[in-house]
C-alpha cells in the first residue's frame, strides 16, 4: 500500500473524515481528510482489498482519536458503476456513513482538453462530499441503494429481456442467410424445423449448401439453447421474500389495467415502483423522460430528453405509451394525445408519444400509492 500527501486546505467538520474511493478492478484510490491534519492524502489499495480499506479507515480514526481525544466519524462516497452496491454494505455494516454519487451529476471542467487523472478525481469527488454534507443544494445526486432483496428479485425481468433480444437476433440471422438464397424460411423457433428446411430447395431446385446448412444448424441450436432457459424462466417458483411479494402485489395491480401485460408489469415494478419516491418530479427524472432546455443569453432551445435514470424503464415506457392509445381509447391522456397530433407530421406524434409516456408513468406511479385510477381508464374485467 503505497500513500501521498498533498498539502490541500479544506475548511472542515473537525469531528469527521472524508473518504472518496475511485474503484476500478485493477486498484482502488483512496483519498482522505482527517480532522487531525489540514491535507488530503492518497492511498492505494489492490482492487477489491476491502479488509485493507476497513485497515486504512480504522488506523486513520485511531490517530486522529489520539490528537483530537475524541473518535472521529466517518462518511464515505463512491461512483455507482461496475462493483454495485457490495461496498456501500459493506461501509454501512461496518458503521460507516457511506454516499453512492451519480458519476454522470458530478460538476467537470469544460475545457477541451481537461486533464482528468484517478488522483484528479478522487479530490473532485471528495470535495463533492464534503459540498454536499454542508447543504450546497444540487451538488450531486445520490443513488438509492436497493436492498439486496429488491436487487436480487429484478434478476428475472433482466435476463428474459437479454434472452429475448438474443432470440430476435439468432432469429433474424437464420432469416438473413435463407434470404441469400432465395428460399422460404418458415418458422425457425419450432423444433422440428431443420428436418422441414431439409425437404427446402431453391430457384433452381437445389438444397442448402452445405456450409450454410452447418452455420445454420449452429445458429438453430443456440435459439433453441435460449427457448429453453426463457421457458424455464416462465416456469420458476415465484420468490416468497418480503420485498418480492410487495412488488408482486404491484404487479398485480398493473395488471388491472388494459394495455398492461405481464412483462410490462414486472419490468416497471421490478426497475422503478419499489422505491419510493417524492414527487412526480422524481418519477420522470429516474425514466429519464424529464425535458433538457439550452438556454444561454439569447439561446433559447430544447435538447430533448434527459435519457438519464434507468434506460430499460424508459424503453419500457415509450413501448407502453403506443399500446396505451390502443387498449385505452377512452381515457383522458389517449384523448389529449389525439387531440393534440390531430393532422400532425409523424415527427410530431414521436415528440407527443414521450410526452404521453412520462404523464402515463407518473398516472401509474399515482394509481399504485394512492390507488387513483388514471381518468378514463378502463379495468380487466376478467382475471390475468
Amino acid at each position: 500500500m503505497q500513500a501521498s500527501h498533498v498539502s490541500t486546505p479544506i475548511k472542515s467538520n473537525v469531528s469527521t473524515i472524508f473518504v472518496a474511493i475511485e474503484l476500478s478492478q485493477r486498484s482502488w484510490l483512496v483519498t482522505m481528510h482527517c480532522p487531525d491534519k489540514d491535507k488530503i492524502s492518497h492511498h492505494k489499495l489492490e482492487g477489491g482489498d476491502h479488509a485493507g480499506l476497513r485497515m486504512l479507515i480504522d488506523r486513520m480514526r485511531e490517530r486522529a482519536a489520539r490528537t483530537l481525544g475524541a473518535v472521529p466519524a466517518v462518511v464515505s462516497c463512491y461512483e455507482a458503476g461496475y462493483d454495485g452496491f457490495w461496498l456501500h454494505r459493506l461501509l454501512m455494516a461496518a458503521g460507516i456513513t457511506n454516499h453512492v454519487f451519480d458519476p454522470a451529476s458530478i460538476a467537470v471542467d469544460q475545457r477541451a482538453r481537461r486533464v482528468k487523472t484517478d488522483r484528479i478525481d478522487g479530490e473532485k469527488m471528495l470535495r463533492t462530499l464534503m459540498a454536499y454534507l454542508r447543504g450546497e443544494p444540487r451538488v450531486v445526486r445520490i443513488v438509492r441503494v436497493p436492498t439486496p432483496e429488491q436487487e436480487d428479485a429484478r434478476r428475472a425481468s433482466r435476463e428474459r429481456g437479454r434472452l429475448t433480444k438474443e432470440q430476435t437476433a439468432h432469429t433474424t440471422r437464420i432469416k438473413a442467410l435463407l434470404r441469400l438464397l432465395g428460399m422460404a424460411v418458415g418458422n425457425p423457433r419450432r423444433h422440428d424445423w431443420l428436418t422441414w428446411l431439409v425437404k427446402q430447395r431453391d430457384w433452381q431446385g437445389q438444397a442448402v449448401p452445405p456450409q450454410i446448412m452447418a452455420e445454420i444448424k449452429r445458429e438453430h441450436a443456440r435459439l433453441m439453447l435460449v427457448r429453453e432457459q426463457l421457458d424455464a424462466l416462465a416456469q420458476a417458483p415465484a420468490d416468497l421474500t418480503p420485498a418480492a411479494a410487495q412488488m408482486a402485489q404491484r404487479s398485480e395491480l398493473l395488471l388491472r389495467l388494459k394495455s398492461l401485460g405481464p412483462a410490462f408489469a414486472t419490468t416497471l415494478t421490478n426497475e422503478v415502483f419499489y422505491k419510493d419516491f417524492r414527487n412526480r418530479r422524481e418519477v420522470a427524472s429516474y425514466f429519464g423522460l424529464t425535458p433538457s432546455p439550452w438556454q444561454s443569453g439569447g439561446i433559447d432551445r430544447d435538447q430533448g430528453i434527459s435519457k438519464a435514470g434507468n434506460p430499460r424503464a424508459r424503453c419500457a415506457a415509450i413501448e407502453m405509451a403506443w399500446l396505451w392509445l390502443r387498449h385505452q381509447p377512452d381515457s383522458k391522456l389517449t384523448q389529449e394525445y389525439r387531440r393534440r397530433t390531430l393532422n400532425a407530421s409523424k415527427r410530431i406524434k414521436r415528440v407527443a408519444i414521450v410526452a404521453l409516456a412520462r404523464k402515463l408513468i407518473v398516472a401509474l406511479w399515482r394509481y399504485l400509492t394512492t390507488g387513483l385510477v388514471p381518468e378514463g381508464a378502463m379495468l380487466k374485467t376478467a382475471e390475468v
